[in-house]
């Protein structure tokens, strides 16, 4: 009993340094508008973001998508240059059509003149303005029915506000792989009218 309390506190202070360590990392500047009936309406800055799609089921999507443009901040573009990670990583919540766009934010101390070319015709650069969006947080994992369910909700407490949306919803995911899901951070992201 004794080893298996120790064993939990380990497990628990090492997921309490990598929460603390990823949500250090720099994450896109928005401006909080105002708080709603259970989210938020944020107005975001411009960003740079490297992308690729992926046509696949979701949690395959996710990782290879995932792995490309990690491998293009860890080196594979133009320059060799590592380019620092950020967070969250955004894709495109799942859908019947299985096409995934998953996104880095580039960080802030770049531009698209400094940023190198990626090594693969699979991963784009490209700046992007989100403006004003509406954001429902949610911990746990961001699994495909879990994405999905948030979806469901934040578009319903959108709908029952008198909000309009504007393109496709985006999960935030902000947390490593090891993270344990009650100190996971994630969002569902809209763009509204």
């Amino acid at each position: 009993m004794k080893y298996l309390k120790i064993k939990y506190v380990i497990i628990l202070s090492i997921s309490f340094l990598i929460v603390n360590k990823t949500m250090a990392l720099e994450t896109p500047k928005y401006d909080l508008i105002k708080k709603e009936n259970g989210f938020e309406i944020r107005e975001y800055q411009s960003m740079i973001i490297a992308t690729t799609k992926v046509q696949s089921d979701y949690g395959n999507a996710t990782s290879t998508g995932f792995r490309r443009i990690a491998n293009y901040i860890f080196g594979g573009n133009s320059a060799g240059m590592s380019i620092e990670m950020t967070a969250p990583v955004l894709t495109n919540v799942p859908d019947s059509q299985n096409i995934y766009e998953i996104q880095f934010v580039m960080p802030s101390e770049h531009s698209m003149e400094d940023l190198p070319k990626p090594s693969t015709d699979n991963v784009t650069v490209k700046k992007v303005n989100l403006g004003k969006t509406a954001v429902l947080s949610f911990g746990g994992w961001a699994t495909k029915n879990r994405a999905s369910r948030y979806k469901d909700k934040l578009r319903d407490l959108l709908s029952s506000g008198g909000f309009k949306t504007n393109g496709k919803f985006m999960v935030a995911q902000y947390n490593s792989p090891w993270a344990i899901p009650p100190f996971r951070k994630n969002e569902i992201i809209v763009r509204i009218d």
